[in-house]
């Protein structure tokens, strides 16, 4: 089975302490992670060798921070590298995020440098992409999502595409209380896996881990998580919350 995640982005939320107080509920609640199972917590970067330092020793445990520059190093005051990020033994990073997207105007082709760095310093990718209200309304968000991944992610080998970890989040949805039903979320993960196997074929194409972000809560997300291509959730709002991301954690199939 694909690796199944439950990952939490606490965005610009908590303050350190609380931080610290959220992961010690959840890890102290009684979690079901089975092998294939990950939880990833993605926080602010002041949190992240805090919370990787209390997460040690927990198996399929992990931290990762909420974004890195698209380049190496430089005078670009405020970033972060990603080779800073593996100075810290981080493992992961999501990449894309629609806030990031809309607030600071990352590009297709910045992703897909952010995308190479990330290979580059051996960091994981959680990459997102996903649709406005006005392409859904369209009809239009499998062309659209399908151009995010070719322009971002199809420089990549069949050996880097392998086992990569997607996001798709339907913009419309995530903070609004809006979900998509599970059925759509099942159509257009369908598709995003349907266009990566035409272009690496099946076996690469069933690797890849496709999570579904947007509104995930814990009374939703074992019927969202029960859909075939979906392999988990990225998680905002209810991450916040211990009771709420244990279960989605449990959710896992």
């Amino acid at each position: 089975m694909r690796t199944q995640i439950a990952a939490a982005n606490w965005k610009m939320n908590l303050t350190l302490e609380q931080g610290k107080a959220l992961v010690d509920d959840i890890l102290s609640s009684p979690l079901t992670l089975d092998h294939h199972h990950l939880a990833v917590f993605a926080v602010p970067f002041p949190y992240l060798i805090t919370i990787k330092e209390q997460l040690a020793g927990k198996e399929n445990v992990f931290v990762a921070a909420q974004n890195c520059y698209s380049k190496k190093s430089g005078a670009y005051t405020g970033e972060v590298s990603a080779e800073m990020l593996r100075s810290i033994e981080i493992e992961y990073v999501v990449l894309g995020h629609s806030e990031r997207r809309e607030y600071f105007n990352e590009s297709n082709a910045m992703l897909a440098e952010k995308v190479d760095l990330c290979f580059e310093y051996g960091l994981k990718a959680i990459f997102c992409c996903g649709e406005a209200l006005e392409i859904r309304e369209a009809g239009t968000q499998n062309s659209f999502v399908e151009e995010q991944i070719k322009e971002s992610l199809f420089h990549l080998t069949p050996e880097q595409m392998t086992n990569f970890i997607i996001a798709y989040e339907p913009i419309w949805a995530i903070g609004t209380g809006k979900t998509a039903t599970s059925a759509q979320a099942q159509e257009i993960q369908q598709h995003i896996r349907s266009v990566i196997a035409a272009k690496y074929g099946d076996t690469v194409a069933h690797t890849v881990t496709i999570l579904y972000g947007g509104s995930v809560k814990a009374s939703n997300a074992k019927e969202i998580f029960g859909q075939p291509d979906v392999d988990g959730g990225l998680v905002g709002g209810a991450s916040l919350v211990a009771a709420e991301f244990t279960t989605i954690i449990n959710s896992l199939k």
